[in-house]
């Protein structure tokens, strides 16, 4: 499996041991940044991250920021991608069971770094469930489908 993993500078440090967390498990990582001691924009990152996955080069990824909400919210304005913050054991696992998503997203301001590896470790060992949630994802990517016709008229 091959991770993406990206950041602003609100959470380098929790980056940086999911990025370790990572390798220790023998998983490809590449980083998007931020660096130490660079300031950017969570949302040059998030759309980065998220194009990557997109655009299949990345089965996964993690995105971290102060609460993780930035980042998923951008995330998700990128067609095919389905990203969910994720702070708990329970939404960790469906984020990848009921709606298949791609991408977690942590706050470095919200949860600790044992907390975050284990949720971590949750979201990578679920995959999708299909079930009665494939049509709700399949719904979702028809929406999607949908909103970027309109916006190209």
């Amino acid at each position: 499996m091959k991770i993406a993993i990206g950041c602003d500078e609100a959470a380098y440090s929790l980056k940086v041991e999911l990025i370790k967390h990572l390798d220790s498990k023998g998983i490809e990582v590449k980083d998007f940044g931020a660096n130490a001691g660079e300031v950017v924009l969570y949302p040059d990152v998030a759309v980065a991250v998220a194009r990557s996955v997109a655009n299949g080069e990345f089965e996964r990824a993690v995105l971290v920021c102060g609460t993780g909400i930035g980042m998923a919210i951008t995330a998700n304005k990128v067609p095919g991608v389905r990203a969910a913050v994720c702070h708990d054991p329970f939404s960790a696992q469906r984020a990848r069971k009921s709606n298949d998503a791609q991408i977690i997203c942590f706050g470095e301001r919200v949860i600790g770094v044992e907390l975050a590896k284990n949720l971590l470790d949750i979201w990578l060992e679920s995959e999708f469930g299909g079930g009665g949630s494939t049509s709700k994802v399949e719904l979702i990517a028809q929406y999607e489908h949908e909103f970027m016709k309109e916006i190209a008229k």
